[in-house]
């Protein structure tokens, strides 16, 4: 089992008039100005943290993402994981920040080390062409992504069915946990739903596709991830922003049946779906949604 990270120090940046404690990384306070009706007022205001995780694999870097710190060590293995870098937990022999606690820069580097007797398939990311660096928006385009899915992606489920109410509450258990967003209105969400409505894992991060990887790489920790489950259960993969390639493509590398957006999908997001047979849903609100892919796994009442 991987050992447990220590409490992540981010000491505070004086010269950008920045404060922020250990225990709330990922919102600072800074000074701003209110202009109204021709007048200006001092305020402070809460922001979300933006800084770089560089992701180490044995001592050698594979990647680069601009994210929100905390939760770091269950974005890098959800990230590791839906590349296909690693297949189970036991594959990871630890994970710590690099460096020393009272560096400034300390926290945004971490390495993943092998476990005994594992070796971790740096070369993936080049089979699947993300060659060493990814952004908290990025993504690859065209079928050739799509056949390079297929063909390190086993089919999912067909057996597992998804109440169309537990879809509509979706929105609803996204916002119950974003309390960071709340403060800032500047964070994604992220979160894995049970087949009976249960919240399994949330996240938030500034990307949507780091959201994505802390909740896979907790549900990994946890030995809760569908994919890895026997026999697989029927769980729902929320997210807040849009649905895109990459959305579709962690979640059915994590054994998700469903994603389920608050926002729109786009045509490689639905075309990638079609073709891994997960359900598709997207403008999931106020209880009402639109299906693209596998309509027939939801039970409609």
């Amino acid at each position: 089992m991987p050992e447990r990270l220590e409490a992540e120090r981010f000491p505070s940046v004086e010269q950008t008039a920045i404060t922020r404690t250990a225990l709330e990384k990922g919102v600072v306070r800074v000074e701003a100005q209110l202009v109204e009706g021709g007048a200006a007022v001092d305020e402070a205001h809460e922001v979300v943290v933006e800084e770089p995780l560089e992701i180490r694999v044995a001592g050698e870097p594979i990647a680069l993402t601009m994210r929100t710190p905390g939760e770091d060590r269950y974005l890098a293995l959800g990230f590791l994981f839906a590349e296909g870098v690693l297949g189970a937990l036991d594959d990871v022999g630890s994970v710590y920040h690099c460096g020393r606690t009272c560096e400034e820069r300390y926290g945004n580097v971490l390495e993943v080390t092998p476990g005994p007797g594992a070796r971790l398939d740096v070369d993936a990311l080049s089979r699947t062409k993300r060659v060493g660096l990814t952004q908290s928006a990025c993504g690859v385009c065209g079928r050739d992504a799509i056949d390079d899915l297929l063909t390190r992606i086993a089919p999912l489920p067909r057996g597992a069915r998804i109440d169309a109410r537990v879809l509509g509450e979706a929105p609803t258990l996204l916002r119950s946990r974003q309390a960071n967003f709340m403060r800032t209105g500047g964070l994604h969400a992220a979160c894995a739903i049970g087949p009976d409505g249960t919240l399994l894992a949330h996240a938030e991060d500034i990307g949507r596709h780091n959201a994505v990887d802390k909740v896979v790489g907790k549900l990994l920790y946890a030995g809760a991830l569908p994919r890895l489950s026997t026999p697989s259960e029927a769980c729902v993969l929320a997210v807040s922003g849009r649905a895109s390639f990459e959305i579709v493509q962690k979640a059915a590398a994590a054994g998700f049946v469903c994603v389920a957006s608050v926002s729109a999908a786009s045509s490689l997001a639905i075309e990638t779906a079609r073709a891994l047979d997960v359900t598709l849903a997207s403008f999931v609100r106020d209880g009402r949604f639109t299906l693209y892919t596998a309509s027939d796994r939801v039970l409609i009442a």
